[in-house]
């Protein structure tokens, strides 16, 4: 019998099982985890922003895990327009450039990732936001981490021509059904539908397979693409 709280809330947290996920540990333990798992139930479900902020803000705000989910908070705030404040633009671009001056290398690609997104989809500024995709990538494809590879192609993706795009798409679906990632699954999926021809089978069957994991993991931003659009989220 398996009981390494840390190793099941992480795999409740790769099935979109949040809640169940934030259940597992003691409410005093493993706090990193905690804040972590909060701040992606927001950053999906739109609910339980309060306790997401209230989980970043028991960690010590000096580390980089705690500049890296302070800043993903004030950026999903902007992206969403849910109840944005005056300095999430300031507060996001801050807390990446803090977790990559900081953190060890992982930290600091998946910072330079998600910085990317705010240069992206915030500023529209995809001549900026690509450079911090590719050194997202570059290690990725070094250090073999399959989740920030499926990330960063995926944002990358969105730069390239059609051909190369959906082949980028692919592979991004491809990493993310491999690591069992659900709810991932379910957005790299509504992005592939996204850019497949109108009258291609398989954009329906994507549709209709996203849109069934959407219901039941409860993720509205995918509930609203329902002919296979999403918004420019960051996953």
């Amino acid at each position: 019998m398996i009981t390494d709280t840390a190793y099941i809330a992480r795999r409740l947290q790769l099935l979109g099982e949040w809640d169940a996920a934030l259940a597992v540990p003691a409410p005093d333990a493993e706090p990193e985890l905690r804040a972590e798992i909060a701040v992606e139930r927001w950053l999906f479900q739109w609910t339980g922003h309060d306790e997401a902020e209230q989980a970043v803000a028991a960690l010590d705000q000096n580390t980089p895990t705690a500049h890296l989910l302070r800043a993903r908070l004030a950026y999903s705030r902007l992206l969403f327009n849910r109840d944005p404040r005056p300095d999430d633009r300031a507060a996001a671009e801050a807390g990446y450039r803090d977790a990559v001056c900081d953190g060890d290398d992982a930290t600091r690609a998946w910072a330079e990732f998600h910085w990317g997104c705010l240069l992206d989809n915030i500023d529209g500024n995809a001549d900026a936001a690509v450079p911090h995709f590719e050194t997202a990538l570059e290690f990725s494809v070094k250090h073999g981490d399959a989740a920030l590879e499926s990330i960063a192609i995926r944002h990358l993706a969105a730069h390239k021509e059609p051909a190369e795009r959906i082949r980028m798409l692919r592979r991004s679906l491809n990493l993310r059904a491999a690591l069992a990632a659900r709810p991932y699954v379910a957005a790299a999926q509504a992005t592939l539908a996204s850019e497949l021809p109108e009258d291609d089978p398989e954009r329906a069957e994507l549709i209709e397979i996203y849109l069934a994991a959407a219901e039941e993991m409860r993720i509205p931003w995918l509930l609203g693409g329902r002919t296979g659009s999403t918004e420019d989220f960051e996953d």
